[in-house]
Parts: C-alpha cells; sequence; structure tokens
C-alpha cells in the first residue's frame, strides 16, 4: 500500500478533530456561570490550575458519556433532570447573592491577596457550578454525544477528542489569560462592577432555571 492510499484516513480523523472543536468552542464559550467564576479566580491567581483542570475533566466525562449512550439515559429521566435544575438553581441564587454583597464593599482586590476561598471550597464550587447546571447534559452530553454518534465508529471519538481539547484550551486560556487583568482590578470599582455583571448572571440563570417548564 502507497503513502498516498493512507492520506484519506487522517484527513478524515483530522476533520472530526476540527469539527469536535468548532461545535464544542461554540458551546463553552457561552456567557455562563462557570465562565464567570474561572474569570474571577484567574483574576485573583487563586487556584487556577485545580479549578482549569475540573472544569475540562468533567466536559470530558460528560463528552465521554455522550458517545457512549449514557445520553439517552438522561435524555429518558426527566425526573432526575428537574432535581438537577431546582438544585441548581439554589446554588446559582445563592451564589450570585453572595457576589451582590460582594459588590457593595469598597475594598481593593490584587492577586497578592489572600482572603479568598480556599482550594477545597474553590474546588467544591466549581463542581457544583458544573454538575448542577441541567443545560451541561442537554448540551454537552446529548447534542455534542449526538453529533458525534453520526460519524463512524473512529470518527466519532476524534469529534469528541476535538470537543474535550476546545474545552482545555478555553478554560486554560480564560484562567490564566484573566491574570493580564490585574491591574484594571486592582481599583475597587472594577471588582464592584465585575462581581455586579457575576451577580446578575447568576441569579438571571438560577431563575430562568425556576421557571422553565
Amino acid at each position: 500500500m502507497t503513502a498516498s492510499a493512507n492520506l484519506p484516513l487522517p484527513a478524515g480523523l483530522l476533520s472530526g478533530l476540527v469539527a469536535g472543536f468548532g461545535v464544542g468552542l461554540s458551546l463553552i464559550v457561552a456567557i455562563g456561570a462557570q465562565n464567570a467564576f474561572v474569570l474571577r479566580q484567574g483574576i485573583r491567581a487563586q487556584h487556577v490550575l485545580p479549578i482549569v483542570a475540573v472544569c475540562a475533566a468533567s466536559d470530558a466525562v460528560l463528552i465521554l458519556a455522550g458517545i457512549t449512550g449514557i445520553g439517552l439515559i438522561v435524555a429518558r429521566a426527566p425526573v432526575v433532570l428537574t432535581a438537577v435544575r431546582w438544585a441548581g438553581a439554589a446554588f446559582l441564587v445563592g451564589y450570585g447573592l453572595l457576589a451582590a454583597r460582594r459588590a457593595f464593599r469598597r475594598q481593593a482586590l490584587t492577586p497578592a491577596d489572600d482572603g479568598g476561598a480556599s482550594l477545597r471550597t474553590a474546588v467544591l464550587t466549581v463542581l457544583a457550578l458544573t454538575w448542577l447546571n441541567p443545560h451541561v447534559y442537554l448540551d454537552t452530553v446529548l447534542l455534542l454525544g449526538s453529533l458525534a454518534n453520526t460519524r463512524d465508529p473512529v470518527g466519532r471519538w476524534w469529534f469528541g477528542a476535538g470537543a474535550a481539547l476546545a474545552s482545555l484550551v478555553w478554560f486554560t486560556a480564560l484562567g490564566y489569560g484573566a491574570r493580564l487583568l490585574g491591574r484594571i482590578f486592582a481599583r475597587p470599582l472594577a471588582w464592584r462592577v465585575l462581581d455586579s455583571l457575576i451577580a446578575i448572571t447568576m441569579i438571571t440563570i438560577g431563575i430562568n432555571l425556576i421557571i422553565e417548564r
């Protein structure tokens, strides 16, 4: 077999990887509670690596679940999604209220500030923001899983790998790139604006989860 005969396979796998990366990135980049939390921690340069790792690993597990067909089980278990929806709504509204309280404080915060959340608290928070969001099961598990399974048995795994890579790239860029905003957020007003936006985002998403049918 000549080398040219082997070209179609790598090209097909590459197209699956690129397609998965593009679709995954389009779903992850949207403004949401998880991204807002990663951004805030990134600006503070606090627990960035474990938070990025948890986000990327969680997405990889969810994508794997969708490809292996677990998404069909999730789709047929509305009670589970309802429980997740209410738990997620309560958590988001509560976190949003805490952010709103921070927004009313007149204090400067710099990357050197050590008054933030502990590693355990930060990891548990990002886990809750990820796994208590019912949309993550609809978008990441069902949608990405369905799109991946439209491809051949090998191509679907490359599609999933592309989507997982998109998650890793995005959260790494968001978490570590946020440090570039450090000078801006040495001003109390900048933190108050950010926490106000986080509060609005969290509470809005939480209320939307409550009123969804």
